[in-house]
Parts: C-alpha cells; sequence; structure tokens
C-alpha cells in the first residue's frame, strides 16, 4: 500500500515537473517573446559596440596626441598647448554662419526628379 502511494506520488511529481518545464519552454518559443528576446540582444550587442567605439576613438586621440608631441619635439616645434586645444575645437565645431554651410534655394524650374527608383 505504501509503495504504491509512493510511486503515484512521484508519478504526479514527475508530471506536475514536466509539464511546468514544457509550458515554460512553449511560452519562451512564442513569437512575441523571440522578438523581445532578439530586441534585447540588439540592444546589448549596439551597447558594446558603442562602448568599444568610443574606447577606441579616445585611445586614438591619445596615442595621436603623443605622437604630434613626439614629432614636435624631434622637429622642434613647441606649440602652447592651450592654442592646440583652441585650434582642435575650432576644427570640430560647425560653424553653420559660415556662408558655405548655407544651401543655396532650389530653382523653382525643377519639375522632375531624377530618382530612377521613383515609378513612372
Amino acid at each position: 500500500m505504501f509503495r504504491r502511494t509512493f510511486w503515484f506520488s512521484t508519478g504526479v511529481a514527475a508530471g506536475v515537473w514536466a509539464t511546468t518545464k514544457v509550458n515554460r519552454k512553449l511560452r519562451q518559443l512564442t513569437p512575441e517573446s523571440l522578438a523581445a528576446t532578439a530586441a534585447n540582444k540588439a540592444l546589448e550587442t549596439g551597447q558594446r559596440l558603442k562602448d568599444r567605439a568610443v574606447g577606441f576613438a579616445l585611445e586614438v586621440r591619445d596615442n595621436m596626441a603623443q605622437r604630434e608631441a613626439e614629432l614636435g619635439e624631434a622637429l622642434g616645434i613647441h606649440e602652447d598647448p592651450e592654442l592646440a586645444v583652441a585650434r582642435r575645437y575650432a576644427a570640430i565645431e560647425n560653424d553653420h554662419s559660415n556662408p558655405k554651410y548655407i544651401e543655396a534655394p532650389m530653382s523653382s524650374q525643377t519639375k522632375h526628379s531624377y530618382n530612377r527608383n521613383e515609378d513612372h
């Protein structure tokens, strides 16, 4: 009697455990769950790539400054560090008030697009 009760209870427990596992796996394989998982992985990968790119850019900038200093020392050029920083910032800034950044107005004679993929 106890032996049957034991094996019956063991069978019920194994059935409940297996059913729970299968249901959990089925929920993971729904399209919504797969899409959410893929989106999360893509965001994590993008963040990792961004972090590596920023680190690489900082390393390149540091090495460039070091090499410029070495070349300046070898050539006997001694530049004021404040001037170098100001020069770099000026080169980076986009001065949109500069005439070369002002776009010319579109001609009123332009009637047709030259996009080859456009439906005709």
